[in-house]
This record gives C-alpha cells, sequence and structure tokens, in this order.
C-alpha cells in the first residue's frame, strides 16, 4: 500500500474515534449515521394502538437520520515526507441532510381479542414527516403512500434537503397510518449544532492544500 493511502486511512480511522459514527464524507463511501428515534429504544420498540372494536392494531417507530455531510481538502504530509498528504475533512462544508425512517407492524385478532393476534397479508401504509424550525416553519417534509406492503416493515425516505450548521433546534412531526387501522403520531427534537464535528476535524492541524469536490 502506497504511504498515502496508508495516512489516509489512519486519518479516518482516528476522526472516526473522535466522533463515532457520525462522519460521512461527500466523496467517499459513507460511514454509519446517528439516528434519532421516537419512541425510544430498541428496533421493536413501538408506539402502539387498537381500533375500538379490538380486533386490529397498528405499531409505529420512527428514526430520524441527520446526515451530516462535507467536502474534503488535500493536505501536505509533515515536513521531511511530504509523500504522506491525505484527504481530511474540510470543516467550512459542514452541512446535514436529512432523511426519515419508518418501521409499522399490522396486527388482526384471532379468536381472543387482544390475547390472539397474527400478523399476514398485504397492507396500505402512509407515512409523513415535517421537520419544523423553532418558529414553526417547514424545513423539510416527506410523504409516501405505500402500497401492497407487509404487515411488518421499514422504509427509509430521503429528504433531498440541506440544512445549514448551527441554524437553531428543530422539531420532528411524524406519523405511520394503517388505513381503516389508524394513525400513529409523535414528535422529535433536533439540534443543528455542528460544533462537535468541528472539534474533531480541527484535531488535525495541517493547512488546507487544495479543495474537496462532491
Amino acid at each position: 500500500m502506497k504511504p498515502t493511502r496508508i495516512a489516509a486511512f489512519a486519518l479516518a480511522t482516528a476522526a472516526a474515534a473522535l466522533a463515532p459514527a457520525l462522519l460521512q464524507s461527500a466523496i467517499a463511501t459513507p460511514l454509519a449515521s446517528p439516528y434519532l428515534q421516537d419512541p425510544a429504544g430498541g428496533e421493536k420498540t413501538m408506539k402502539s394502538m387498537w381500533t375500538k372494536d379490538e380486533q386490529h392494531k397498528v405499531e409505529g417507530q420512527f428514526r430520524f437520520h441527520p446526515g451530516v455531510q462535507y467536502k474534503t481538502v488535500t493536505r501536505p504530509g509533515p515536513s521531511g515526507a511530504p509523500d504522506y498528504e491525505r484527504q481530511v475533512p474540510d470543516p467550512k462544508t459542514l452541512a446535514w441532510e436529512p432523511s426519515y425512517e419508518f418501521a409499522w407492524s399490522v396486527s388482526d385478532s384471532t379468536v381472543v381479542k387482544k390475547a390472539l393476534t397474527v400478523k399476514e397479508g398485504e397492507h396500505p401504509i402512509v407515512v409523513h414527516a415535517v421537520l419544523r424550525t423553532a418558529k414553526g416553519a417547514k424545513a423539510g417534509e416527506v410523504r409516501q403512500e405505500l402500497t401492497g406492503k407487509p404487515a411488518t416493515g421499514r422504509e427509509k425516505l430521503a429528504g433531498g434537503k440541506r440544512i445549514a450548521c448551527d441554524t437553531g433546534k428543530y422539531t420532528v412531526e411524524w406519523s405511520v397510518t394503517r388505513s381503516g387501522y389508524g394513525t400513529l403520531t409523535g414528535t422529535l427534537g433536533w439540534d443543528s449544532s455542528c460544533e462537535e464535528y468541528r472539534t474533531a476535524f480541527a484535531s488535525d492541524p495541517g493547512k488546507s492544500a487544495t479543495s474537496g469536490r462532491n
């Protein structure tokens, strides 16, 4: 492996340690990103509701993925070893690009209400989320009607809009609807500060040489 590649790999490993699972490069393979979940808990933790006749239940879960984005710059190696140049994140290009993930589960009672249930068939599911600023303005929105979906499923939708760093606190309003069964709703709070990433990037004191590209 060439010295340049070795140095780039070492830097990527160090950055990941400083900001665990938070870095998504604009020109490299994305790393795992954190998310906020409602309700809090594991993958099977959901909100739920029964129809009035207690024959049908719908469950829902929502995850908000902030999706940090940035470009990279090329920085030279230390004095005496100029060949060890590497690509590093450029804090000036930090931004957010959120995505929205929904999970659902549809159950039907059999024989005994609520006690015995089955999850089968295909279902129409509508997922919806709105990202709002502290003043209530709409900063992003996704909505999709999913047809012919299994009783248990998960869907992730790209928001398609970038959010600038440090633009305050936001609220995400979400819903999962199974027609004829009911609608589950919830909210999440999110802070758009990028300070943690800047701190991680600043750990490399090298100077920029050239701009990175998307």
